[in-house]
Formats: C-alpha cells, structure tokens, sequence
C-alpha cells in the first residue's frame, strides 16, 4: 500500500507506544485498518461492511462467540 494518512482516535491519547487502531481512506470507499503497534499488518474492507460489523456487535450478534 502506498503512502496512507493514518488517523487514530482522539480516544487513544498521545501516548508513544500505546496500542490504538489506526485508519486510513483509499479510493471508491475503501478503508484501512491497522495496529499502531503493529503498523505492517493491514485490514482492508469498505465503510459498509464495517459499519455493518460495528451494529452487529452493538446489537450483540456476536456474543455467543465470547
């Protein structure tokens, strides 16, 4: 992957070294997704598909994997 301008949240804080997820747009609504510790391994997948993802954890679709 080219160069990304990586964001992470305003919830990480501003601690160096600390883990947060990091994102980055590309082109026809891609997103990237990272590890700040971890910056090499890259997820990459559309808004919808993740937004979808998010709601179904929200909405508790997931829990009986835990």
């Amino acid at each position: 992957m080219e160069r990304a301008a990586w964001q992470k949240s305003s919830f990480s804080g501003s601690n160096e070294g600390g883990s947060c997820v990091e994102l980055a747009y590309g082109a026809d609504d891609i997103l990237h997704l990272r590890e700040s510790d971890d910056p090499d391994v890259i997820l990459t997948t559309t808004t919808a598909k993740l937004r979808a993802l998010i709601l179904g954890a929200k909405a508790g679709e997931f829990d009986h994997l835990a």
